[in-house]
């Protein structure tokens, strides 16, 4: 387990220094502080604002778990989304687990 956590930080870091290797590889005038690294993970070095950690930690009406970052490297996790398909995931869960009882139980009585 503490390989695969040293694994993950060095990725992390990995992906932090190819952001600020990208940015600063730009001319002045061309640089955003904000895109993805080799195209996969999103980076934001701007301050963040407070649309944006809305929009990245709290909206309900997308259909979208993993957003960009509002600051740093990586992917936000959008909490009513995440919530509400661990929910259906449980009830999924539990619907299959009442029809097995069902089938079982039908099964001895017959």
């Amino acid at each position: 387990m503490r390989d695969l956590w040293m694994l993950v930080r060095t990725a992390i870091w990995l992906a932090f220094f190819g952001a600020l290797y990208q940015e600063l590889r730009k001319p002045d005038a061309e640089r955003t502080w904000h895109g993805k690294v080799a195209g996969v993970v999103p980076y934001d070095f701007r301050l963040p604002t407070l649309e944006r950690l809305r929009a990245a930690y709290w909206d309900p009406s997308s259909d979208v778990i993993f957003t960009d970052h509002v600051f740093g490297v990586g992917w936000a996790v959008n909490v009513p989304v995440a919530a509400r398909k661990l929910a259906a995931m449980v009830d999924q869960y539990g619907n299959a687990s009442r029809a097995l009882r069902s089938r079982a139980s039908s099964r001895e009585d017959g």
